[in-house]
């Protein structure tokens, strides 16, 4: 009886000491096939089916304004006005926003509050297409390259505009603001973290 336990010992020893066995494998042509059972992590669950749906729809309905906002921002920006030679370039950051803060807030909004929401949309929906739009630094570089090249037109080639640093940094800051307040949360909450 002693011996029987013993060797129960021995055996439980040797079963806990020897390596984890590898996982079972087949041959299907010259291809190797594990046929061990993957567990799967609490990550790397996929949604369910009704959860893509709405994400595509989401992403469907995102690129339709994207489209919308696009045309809107053109035809706003780039249209020719009537400035009786008044439209003067300005380079240096700071100098329309202080002549803005010296006018009367009836003439200074329409100003800075359209150049803060004239592209503020591509911090919501910019985000809802893809996590690589995620982040106030991603966002803020693409909103001041869009900008810059929206000034840059006006600037050369439409007729009564001129280019402005002031509207290119309150475009900037509008995309950012508007990611920060709405775009984020709403990111998250359709399309999943990132």
């Amino acid at each position: 009886m002693a011996s029987a336990s013993l060797k129960k010992t021995e055996t439980q020893k040797t079963e806990t000491q020897q390596p984890a066995s590898k996982p079972k494998t087949g041959k299907t042509g010259n291809k190797s096939v594990s046929t061990a059972k993957t567990k799967v992590q609490p990550g790397d669950r996929r949604p369910p089916w009704y959860v893509l749906l709405l994400r595509v729809l989401a992403v469907a309905v995102a690129l339709a304004a994207l489209a919308a906002f696009f045309y809107f921002c053109f035809r706003l920006t780039l249209s020719p006005v009537a400035d009786n030679g008044q439209a003067g370039g300005n380079t240096d950051p700071g100098r329309s926003l202080r002549f803005y803060f010296d006018q009367p807030v009836r003439d200074a909004l329409p100003q800075v509050g359209g150049n803060l929401l004239l592209l503020a949309p591509l911090g919501v929906l910019l985000p809802l297409l893809s996590a690589r739009f995620r982040g106030p630094v991603r966002l803020g570089v693409l909103a001041v390259l869009l900008s810059l090249a929206i000034e840059t037109v006006q600037g050369l080639a439409v007729l009564g505009r001129a280019f402005d640093v002031d509207d290119v940094i309150l475009n900037a800051l509008g995309v950012v603001l508007a990611y920060a307040l709405l775009g984020r949360a709403l990111a998250r909450k359709i399309m999943g973290p990132a």
